[in-house]
């Protein structure tokens, strides 16, 4: 989607957080330099290097900041990939705020954390290996934009800004389902293309689905819509994504097998699908759990 360029965005939906390096000890020793400067230029996480004397050592700890003050309009975020994390979060908020209530739920709005590297949440360590994802327990959403890249050269997804946005939508549509109880009620322990690891995540892209079919028509604090009308080459964008990461697109590019029994988000079509019944018929749509498995 294209977000209307007059559009302003109020900020504070999007955090960044990065790793900054502090040496503790009984002094700085030249060991210590060279390796602060290698975590500096490199990126390689030395924490817990101590020189010979066992005095010096490197902590990366964590530092949250707030999104750059560049990230204003519509226009910021039709350039910046964080610019247009902060304006699909207001997107988002605001369409939830609004539709929470047709699916009995007192919405609240989640945590979002941009990070680069790795950072400590409630859910373990993350790194940018471990994808975008929502942890229950911080209520919150943490994604490392470098899987971008990743989802247009590793995955085969197009990768424009609908394609990027569908991501942080399914993940929204997991703090959705953590108000509603779903998470809490279902079994995501098993796998296979009807478990209920697979049912969660079908929900997820369906709710995204229906937040694209309603996004042009979400307003910022002054009335101005977010976004201009959406193109079917929009959403053929957004299901690029969904089918690149579809449990069979994934297994077939690493092994060249699929088997359906080791399911946990579901296959291409299915997500597919999913994510346009949301579009197509609204959030109310989504009820993955009374669908017989065959008709997923």
């Amino acid at each position: 989607m294209t977000f209307n360029e007059d559009s302003q965005l109020s900020g504070g939906k999007v955090q960044r957080r990065g790793r900054t390096a502090a040496i503790g000890g009984g002094g700085v020793g030249v060991a210590a330099i060279v390796v602060f400067l290698i975590a500096q230029f490199t990126g390689v996480d030395l924490s817990g290097i101590v020189g010979s004397d066992g005095t010096t050592q490197i902590q990366q700890q964590d530092q949250t900041v707030q999104p750059a003050e560049e990230c204003r309009t519509g226009r910021d975020a039709n350039l910046r990939v964080e610019c247009r994390m902060e304006g699909a979060a207001e997107s988002l908020d605001d369409y939830w705020s609004d539709e929470a209530g047709t699916l009995g739920i007192s919405y609240t709005t989640p945590g979002f954390v941009l990070f680069d590297g790795s950072t400590g949440t409630g859910c373990g360590q993350a790194s940018a290996a471990t994808g975008p994802f929502y942890c229950p327990p911080d209520r919150s959403i943490f994604l490392d934009t470098a899987f971008y890249d990743d989802l247009q050269s590793r995955y085969g997804s197009s990768g424009g800004p609908l394609a990027q946005m569908y991501v942080v939508a399914h993940e929204w549509g997991h703090h959705v389902q953590q108000l509603q109880g779903t998470f809490a009620d279902t079994d995501r322990s098993g796998t296979g293309a009807s478990s209920g690891s697979v049912r969660v995540e079908l929900q997820a892209d369906c709710y995204a689905g229906a937040w694209v079919g309603s996004a042009a028509t979400t307003e910022d604090a002054n009335g101005e819509t977010f976004f201009e009308p959406v193109t079917r080459s929009q959403v053929a964008d957004a299901l690029s994504a969904a089918s690149a990461v579809g449990d069979d697109s994934i297994q077939e590019r690493a092994t060249g097998r699929v088997d359906p029994d080791s399911f946990t988000h579901g296959s291409s079509v299915q997500r597919q699908a999913w994510f346009v019944r949301g579009y197509e018929r609204g959030a109310t749509a989504c009820d993955t759990f009374s669908v017989p498995g065959s008709s997923l």
